[in-house]
């Protein structure tokens, strides 16, 4: 199983919407709450290459992007292959 991390808001309904989809999948994942939090946040850009909207998804370290753009993986039937690949060692 993949490793899922999400960096969110308090205020988001995007990070909403993506721990939803998640969760409907089944999908176990790490929410990073960067609501308060500089360092998390600064640490979330620079993984994200400067990408400073939430929410920011990452599965097994690499940037998948927000909400629209996981979305679109899984309408396109290419998030669960994503989801089944294990997580690096």
């Amino acid at each position: 199983m993949a490793k899922v991390e999400l960096y969110t808001t308090t205020y988001c309904p995007f990070c909403t919407r993506a721990k939803s989809l998640l969760t409907r999948k089944g999908v176990a994942f790490d929410e990073i709450d960067v609501t308060e939090d500089d360092e998390l946040r600064a640490k979330m850009i620079e993984m994200s290459g400067g990408r400073r909207t939430v929410p920011e998804i990452f599965i097994n370290g690499k940037i998948v992007g927000g909400f629209d753009e996981l979305k679109a993986l899984d309408d396109e039937g290419k998030l669960d292959d994503l989801l089944a690949a294990p997580a690096p060692a």
